[in-house]
């Protein structure tokens, strides 16, 4: 299997986002005093005098669309954190915000929520999300902040390793 891999949100859907977010509102971008938020543009923690925007997301939503599953009840949106303006993305492929509790929620192909499971210390975060995927029925798994329930990214099933 290749490495699960988290998935930003992503570029075109960030355009759309800087310009009305999923609740229809327009951005209001602010500069972070402090750093320190969870920015899901590019999978790390802002710095302090970012130029930032809290906006609202629906991620299973726009999954949803792309695999024409339909979540029905379990649609929702949330507030995330994206950098004001266009960004670079990811750094790496390491899978970020992994160093306090997290919850770790599963869905079907047809967007249903198969279960959740709290993730307690940063060590067992690799083990329970690869527990996740070992349920056939698991297509992805959205990784969520404890503390309010935000979406922080998604993890989609790693596909089998090819041989070379």
């Amino acid at each position: 299997m290749t490495p699960a891999i988290a998935h930003p949100i992503a570029p075109a859907a960030l355009e759309e986002l800087r310009t009305a977010d999923d609740a229809g509102r327009v951005p209001a971008p602010f500069t972070d005093p402090e750093g320190g938020a969870p920015l899901r543009c590019c999978l790390r923690r802002s710095a302090p005098g970012e130029r930032i925007a809290l906006v609202s997301y629906a991620p299973l939503r726009r999954w949803a669309a792309r695999t024409g599953a339909d979540p029905g009840a379990y649609d929702e949106q949330g507030p995330v954190f994206v950098h004001a303006a266009e960004c670079r993305g990811p750094a790496g492929d390491a899978l970020p915000f992994t160093e306090a509790h997290r919850t770790l929620r599963r869905y079907s192909a047809d967007g249903r929520i198969l279960g959740g499971r709290l993730v307690e210390a940063p060590e067992r975060f690799g083990p329970a999300l690869a527990e996740a995927f070992a349920d056939p029925e698991t297509a992805l798994v959205h990784v969520r902040a404890v503390e309010y329930g935000c979406f922080l990214y998604e993890v989609r099933r790693p596909r089998p390793a090819t041989a070379p």
